[in-house]
């Protein structure tokens, strides 16, 4: 993997780049839709493709691993053929998946043992199988097996987490370097940053990632309890301390005024479930403001879902109509909403970056802000 830097903006941190993968190139900064079982829920692959603009999608270790499993996947080829995506892929470890399953696992300097939320059965991740099975899964880009401390964690907590984090990390690193690709393209590690809210962590915890020289460095552990103000902070932190040459990813985060914000902290990349899972319960984010299309306002409302937006579901389809297909339960109410909520958010970093090659990020960033955080 390569990364290029090609435009920094003058009023903040925010920049552009170019990552360049075996599988494609992809503009920073840059929304992957989350693809945990291997698609993107209610989209088409086509319509990722075309009408969303999707540069790289997000798969999930522990979901993927359990359900189809890994011989299913090794037989398939890698994921890439097996849910026939030809565009980069990001795998996450699974680390996240393992610190919400609390009452069922088990963390030890070996490993994590977890029982599975399919069946009950009992499996172990080591920062080696873990590797492994990014291997067979074939991502672009994997990412290193580390706990995801809790937000509200005291410091004790935080330090005994790191510390284990740490340890699995240098693991990690090693076995992945002793380890080959196995479908004939090249893939990249990334290391994460945890450290909670706490800045002599965070600070030790980027200076260590730092010291591997990875070809780019992830942000996890935030967005997990802890105020939106203490996750801000904890960006501004890292940024001074990570290389500037190499791409950051904050995991799991989140709406499109927080996307907009770590992108003037100097945030690459960026994975969330919300536009999809908030668009099947009936909530659109467009330009002027967040919308619940269930509320009786929209009964009537004959006009497009969002008039300022990109996609094909928003050129075509009414207000009122999705919110007829959100009451009586169809099925097409979901697909409509999750397509359009992930090109939003395509189209937000989308225009971010336009804005940021033009040099007044900071000030458009500052108007759309507003009005994202508007509910209508």
């Amino acid at each position: 993997m390569q990364f290029s830097l090609t435009h920094k903006d003058t009023g903040s941190n925010a920049r552009c780049g170019l990552i360049t993968t075996d599988h494609g190139t992809i503009e920073t900064p840059i929304f992957m839709p989350v693809g945990t079982v291997g698609s993107v829920k209610g989209i088409y692959h086509r319509d990722l493709k075309d009408d969303v603009k999707a540069q790289i999608i997000l798969g999930n270790t522990y979901h993927l691993y359990l359900r189809p499993g890994l011989d299913i996947l090794r037989k398939a080829g890698g994921l890439h053929r097996f849910c026939s995506w030809d565009k980069p892929i990001l795998t996450d470890s699974g680390g996240f998946q393992v610190f919400s399953l609390t009452p069922i696992r088990k963390l030890t300097e070996d490993g994590c043992m977890f029982q599975s939320h399919i069946d009950g059965s009992r499996h172990m991740f080591t920062p080696e199988n873990n590797v492994d099975t990014q291997r067979i899964i074939g991502a672009d880009i994997i990412m290193a097996l580390d706990e995801c401390c809790p937000g509200d964690a005291d410091y004790a907590y935080a330090e005994k987490s790191l510390d284990l984090t740490e340890k699995w990390l240098d693991r990690g690193i090693r076995h992945f370097d002793e380890t080959e690709p196995l479908y004939g393209y090249s893939q990249t590690f990334f290391p994460i940053v945890q450290g909670c809210v706490y800045r002599d962590l965070r600070t030790r915890a980027a200076e260590n990632v730092a010291r591997y020289n990875r070809d780019g460095y992830a942000i996890g552990g935030l967005a997990v309890g802890e105020p939106t103000e203490k996750m801000y902070e904890m960006l501004e932190l890292v940024h001074t301390v990570l290389p500037q040459d190499k791409p950051r990813y904050l995991m799991g985060v989140g709406t499109p005024a927080n996307i907009l914000e770590s992108i003037a902290r100097g945030v690459d990349m960026f994975d969330c479930v919300m536009p999809t899972r908030n668009g099947r319960n009936g909530m659109l984010f467009t330009w002027e403001g967040t919308i619940n299309i269930k509320n009786k306002k929209w009964e009537d409302d004959f006009s497009l879902i969002d008039p300022n937006g990109t996609s094909f579901v928003d050129k075509t389809y009414t207000k009122a109509y999705l919110r007829h297909l959100t009451i009586s339960q169809e099925m097409l109410a979901a697909q409509i909403a999750s397509e359009h909520n992930v090109a939003f958010y395509l189209d937000l970093v989308e225009k971010a970056r336009q804005h940021i090659q033009e040099g007044d990020f900071a000030s458009w960033k500052e108007a759309v802000v507003k009005k994202l955080d508007t509910r209508l």
